[in-house]
């Protein structure tokens, strides 16, 4: 599991498409090679941002999930 992010964006309690637009925005204001962690309970989230990253070409560097809880580090391209 990642250690470090650039970024922390607790999305907790928030649903769709909430987390995806507050991730986009904080993405926008990163500098390309930066790592954002975001904190997400949207279970839809899941398939959002692997969706995401597919068509806005920042990567997905890790996914884990731990209950209702679930965590993303993302690389801005």
């Amino acid at each position: 599991m990642l250690n470090t992010a650039d970024i922390e964006l607790d999305l907790s309690g928030l649903t769709c498409p909430l987390p995806l637009l507050k991730t986009k925005q904080s993405l926008n204001k990163m500098a390309s090679g930066q790592v954002i962690r975001v904190i997400a309970t949207d279970p839809g989230s899941e398939r959002d941002f692997q969706v995401f990253a597919e068509q806005s070409g920042n990567r997905l560097l890790e996914f884990a999930k731990e209950d209702s809880t679930f965590v993303y580090w993302i690389q801005k391209n």
